[in-house]
Order: structure tokens, then sequence, then C-alpha cells
């Protein structure tokens, strides 16, 4: 059996709140939906909406004729005798999706009318839609309550439905109350009754089950599921297309059209274009989720991948990760040393395990990128420090010049001062420049001073800050780690007078 995807990012996403899609951004993500990821119909827009919205969907029309996707693009109408109809033939679309009563309580309470009168209506649009040849699929909004408050309201409908030009019946849990049990038995009735219909099923996710309701519903014999990207959608959302295709593959074993390769890259464009956020812990498309954390389970990796599932990150564009962290012990730490190509002696291995640990404590963020400076910080980091950092403060202000106070400790005995500066590293270095002073100790000449932050754009990434020193016609560079690039040169100065100390 292969299961039809129909996606309605487009539509039922943007009405996420807070989203709305530019016109470009609707065009992009209708290729990439598309073209892409080879999804078999997309749902772009609702008829009326406004005027810009029609525009877009001209445009998007144009682009799907010229490349042969016109069939595949559908927009929501209503029951409004022709004018949805005539919205829609004027952008150029070929298929409606008409949006009818799935419950004895819309029916009666919202439209006020008569399940028999609703029956005119439709069957009216329907003539209409015929004779200017625009396809239809039918939702029966709030399905899920009609079947089960007064399933033989929803019987009544599809009964007088089922032998007219519709082409798919869609069935919507369009307030998100079913769950995987009454899922599958509404779906089955439907199905048994119904079994020459296209079926398709609408998910929300209220009660986080629409995927295991879209599991359900195929599992009955629905052969056509809606998704949204990300899961975007109405209130808590719909059913997301990577979690679908992840669950319809390798749980149910059901094939899709759709390109795995790109569901990470698809998702990753529309959490930019709609501004939410992915989950860190999203399945498949989630930052974390092909992270291992716990050194256990690096260890099991490398021993025939006892920690792997099906759910292989190649699948998705994606490679396996191993956090950086107080629980990943050595066996992560090697995975990551190997990826960057970094071998370590046991005692340096050793150093930085510690050091990693100590970082997960404090909470920090470690990742591969900062890896080699880590590892350098180790390697140049000397054991006998006749000269440390008591305390110090860094004032900056508005229209003043930076100001810092130094305390150290030299061979045991504390000394402080405080300078200006043009910057903070700077001021700090004239107040230790006046104890030296003070001692008359010789200072080093500052040649070159470089900071390297690891890419990726993190603000809470470490910070290698390198200085190069010549003291007594000999140069040098010193190395200090941080998460702030002052203390991480702070850090570089302390180290250097430790060296120029035993010079």
């Amino acid at each position: 059996m292969n299961i039809e995807i129909l996606d309605t990012t487009l539509r039922d996403g943007e009405q996420t709140s807070g989203v709305s899609f530019a016109s470009s951004e609707k065009l992009h993500i209708a290729r990439i939906l598309l073209v892409d990821l080879n999804i078999d119909r997309i749902e772009i827009a609702s008829a009326k909406v406004s005027e810009g919205e029609y525009e877009t969907v001209k445009r998007i029309v144009r682009w799907a004729i010229a490349n042969n996707y016109i069939d595949r693009i559908e927009v929501l109408g209503f029951v409004d005798n022709t004018i949805s109809l005539n919205w829609v033939k004027s952008t150029g679309c070929k298929v409606m999706n008409l949006l009818c009563k799935g419950s004895l309580k819309h029916c009666t309470k919202q439209l006020r009318k008569t399940p028999e009168q609703h029956l005119v209506d439709i069957k009216e649009v329907l003539r209409n839609a015929k004779k200017m040849d625009i396809i239809i699929n039918i939702y029966l909004e709030d399905w899920s309550n009609g079947m089960t408050d007064n399933p033989d309201y929803v019987f009544f409908l599809m009964d007088n439905l089922k032998d007219t030009n519709i082409q798919h019946f869609m069935l919507p849990d369009t307030l998100g109350i079913l769950n995987p049990f009454n899922t599958n038995i509404f779906c089955k009735r439907i199905r048994e009754r119904y079994p020459n219909i296209q079926l398709d099923f609408h998910a929300h996710n209220d009660y986080d089950l629409a995927v295991g309701n879209v599991f359900a519903a195929v599992n009955a014999g629905i052969t056509g599921i809606h998704t949204t990207i990300n899961g975007l959608g109405e209130r808590a959302g719909n059913a997301p297309l990577a979690s679908v295709i992840a669950t319809l593959h390798d749980q149910l074993k059901i094939k899709t059209n759709i390109v795995e390769e790109h569901l990470n890259w698809a998702s990753r464009t529309i959490e930019s274009y709609s501004g939410v956020r992915i989950p860190n812990n999203k399945p498949v498309i989630g930052d974390n989720v092909f992270t291992q954390c716990a050194g256990i389970h690096a260890d099991g990796d490398s021993k025939s991948n006892l920690y792997c599932n099906d759910l292989l990150p190649e699948r998705f564009g994606r490679l396996r990760e191993y956090a950086l962290g107080k629980t990943s012990g050595r066996s992560n730490i090697k995975k990551n040393l190997e990826e960057a190509g970094i071998e370590l002696d046991e005692e340096s291995m050793k150093k930085l395990t510690e050091r990693i640990v100590r970082l997960g404590d404090k909470k920090e963020i470690v990742t591969q990128d900062d890896l080699p400076y880590i590892v350098s910080d180790i390697l140049h980091s000397g054991n006998a420090e006749k000269i440390r950092i008591i305390n110090y403060s860094l004032s900056l202000a508005h229209g003043l010049r930076p100001v810092a106070t130094v305390r150290i400790e030299i061979n045991g005995q504390e000394y402080e001062q405080t300078a200006v500066g043009d910057g903070q590293y700077h001021a700090f270095s004239r107040a230790l420049w006046k104890i030296y002073t003070q001692l008359n100790k010789s200072t080093p000449i500052l040649k070159d001073y470089n900071v390297s932050i690891p890419p990726g754009g993190r603000t809470d990434a470490l910070v290698q800050t390198t200085i190069a020193w010549s003291f007594n016609s000999k140069d040098f560079k010193t190395r200090g780690l941080d998460v702030d690039q002052t203390k991480a040169a702070i850090k570089a100065t302390v180290r250097m007078l430790n060296r120029i100390e035993n010079m």
C-alpha cells in the first residue's frame, strides 16, 4: 500500500498564531514541498482571504502550470454557491477542497440548517464545480465529534455524496479530540462502509497524539494523510511531516513518495520563514535527536551500533553527534576527537575529560567546534603557578573610559592597583603593569592579539584568545579559553606571567 500525503503548511500551517508568509516565501515553500520533498498534493490557501492571498495563489499557480504541478495544487473553499468556485477558477487553480460540516452540532448550531438543507447546498456547489471543470474534495469539518456524538449524521452525508464527483473525502479531527483507539475504530467504520472511495485523515495535535492517530488511521485503511512542516497549524498544530514519514516508513513499513533526505533542510527553511523555533528534542528534525549524551551510548555505538535504531541520521541529511558534558565520559570525547582528527596521550585525555566535566557542571555548552580550543588550552597550560589572579573588577560605561582594578598574588604576596584604559583588557593590563613597575619587574611587549570564535553563531561558544609576546628577545604565544573573550585574554596573560617568571 502506498500512502498519499497532502501537506497544508501554506494553508492550515499559516493559521499558526503569529505566522504569515510573504508571497515569495509561499512560492519557495511550494517549490520545496513539490520539487524537493515530492509531496503528492499541497493545499496553498483559503479562498476569499485577501487580495494579497489572491495574487500569491495566482503566482504559485503560474509556476505550477509552467512546471507541470498544477494538478497537485489545492485551495480551501466554502459552501457559498459559486463565490469560492469563481475565486478559485480565476486564479487558475483546478482543485478546491470544499469545507462542509461533519458534525450535527456544527450543521445545526453554526449554519442553523437541517442536514437535508446542508446537503442541498453542497450538491449545488458540486454541480457548479462540474460545469466549471473544477475538481472537488470535501472536508467533513469536526468529523471526529460527528462520529463521537452522531455518526448517523456523518453516514447521511456520505451516503448521499459517495456517488458524486467528489475525489477525496477528508476526515478531520478538527479539535484534536481523538486518541489512537477511537481513531482506529472510527476510520475502520468509514473504510468498511465505503470501501471504494478515497479517504484522507487530517489530525490536530491538541493532546500530542496527532502522529499516533495517523498511525491508527493508516492501520485502519486510510490512504491519505494531511501534514504540515514542523507541525505548524491552529492551536497545538497538525501532524508534523517528518514524524509522520518516519512512522509510516519504519513502524508500518508503508511506502510514500517523500524524499527523506530533504526533510531536515525543508524544516529549517520553514523554521526561518515562520519564526517558530523547532524544539531541540523534536523527533527527526530537532537539534538533539541524533546526539548521544551518555558515554555508555557512545561506547555501545563503537560496538556494533548497540544504541542505534532505524532512525539513522543519514536518512534525513544529518549526522550523529556525541555531546560533550558532564555525562559524556571518555567514549563520547574519543568519538569527537576522532571526528576532529585529534590524537591525545593518556595523560592529556584524562585532563581533557576532567575539563569537559567541569564545564558541564557549570552548565556550559561544549561542542565539537570548541574541542580544538580546549585541547590547545590543556596542552599549553603549565602546572606551576607562582603568579595568580585573586580577583579583578572591570567597568564599562557609556561616555567614560573603562576602569580595571586588579589584585594578584606573586610568590605569596598580594598586590592591588587600579587603572583606566581604552578598553577593558587595556585597563586590566595597565593596572597589572603598575604593580610590576612598583616591584621593578620587567614587562613583556604585546605583539599580537587574536580572538578565535568557533563557527555557528552561538553566543555561548567557548572563545580562544591567543596573545603573542616578546620578552628578553624571546617571542612566544599564550592562549586562554572562556565564553567571554576578555576573561580568555586575562587567562592567557596570567599564563604569560608565569612563563616569564621562570625565564
